[in-house]
């Protein structure tokens, strides 16, 4: 029961349902997530890991059941889906610098040493003046995620982050992930 959970919750759902017509896309679905937590959803395709992203960053509403969710105004969220939404004809860097936030950084100087940190952890650093229309699906998938991470969020909502990266990368993104995760408090 609700009643019973304290205010320090993320997201809270009790008894979630998601239906496509006929499809049940998410059926009673109760879970908590709280501050600092790295939550994997696992599951086969078509079983509703998509759906429940998309509750938890409000991109949908469910028809059934309960959900509680922070105030976006005062818990900063950032998501990278399958759709990258990222701009296919400028530069990687270009790309990039859409994150920077005078709110978060004090300056370009930060933003951009926080931006090369990562570029060359994930071995972007090469790539940045390759336009996105020319990138391969690991390199779009790589800009997507340290963009994210730029943008400092307290939450990380991520769909398939390692679907295009090989095993190196997908290990470097975990390090990095666990990295903002203690030293941050990300959750993810």
């Amino acid at each position: 029961s609700s009643k019973g959970l304290r205010n320090t919750f993320l997201f809270h759902l009790e008894g979630v349902s998601v239906n496509f017509g006929a499809v049940h896309a998410l059926k009673n679905v109760s879970l908590t997530i709280n501050p600092g937590e790295v939550l994997f959803i696992t599951g086969k395709s078509g079983a509703g890991k998509t759906t429940l992203l998309n509750i938890l960053a409000g991109d949908i509403n469910s028809k059934a059941g309960k959900i509680l969710s922070p105030d976006q105004k005062t818990i900063f969220t950032s998501q990278v889906f399958q759709d990258l939404r990222l701009m296919e004809n400028v530069t990687c860097e270009e790309n990039l610098w859409v994150s920077y936030d005078s709110k978060i950084y004090k300056n370009k100087n930060e933003y951009h040493q926080d931006m090369t940190e990562l570029c060359n952890v994930l071995g972007v650093k090469d790539f940045l003046n390759v336009k996105i229309k020319d990138a391969n699906g690991g390199l779009k998938q790589k800009v997507a995620m340290i963009r994210a991470l730029l943008s400092k969020p307290q939450v990380l909502l991520a769909d398939e982050p390692t679907a295009a990266l090989d095993k190196e990368s997908a290990m470097k993104l975990f390090e990095i992930l666990n990295f903002y995760n203690v030293r941050r408090n990300l959750t993810v």
